[in-house]
């Protein structure tokens, strides 16, 4: 099935159940920030290899303990359905380190 581009109001209404993620230049975009460069790179690590059973490749860019993610379906010409499935995907992968830091602010 081919990735649906979304209007505005359907992002939207997807973005709200999305914490953290917005839309920047037209793409889905999140920034995390990990424990360590090993935290983070084992993360990309994770999120390859889910984008590459999808066929689906994010734009990011890492540096020591952040990851930026954007995601856009060229195919599509914009954001689509397939950008928020990558994205709750992603979410799942990061939660732990989310969790870790919230233990480590107090």
């Amino acid at each position: 099935m081919p990735a649906k581009k979304l209007t505005e109001a359907e992002a939207a209404a997807l973005l709200s159940k999305l914490h953290g993620w917005k839309i920047v230049n037209g793409k889905l975009h999140r920034e995390y920030e990990c424990k360590d460069f090993v935290s983070a790179f084992g993360n990309m690590t994770r999120v390859a290899l889910v984008a590459e059973a999808m066929n689906h490749h994010p734009e990011w860019f890492n540096v020591w303990n952040k990851v930026v993610i954007d995601l856009t379906t060229h195919s599509a010409k914009g954001v689509s359905d397939y950008d928020f499935v990558l994205a709750e995907k992603i979410e799942e992968i990061f939660a732990p380190v989310k969790s870790v830091l919230a233990g480590i602010a107090r």
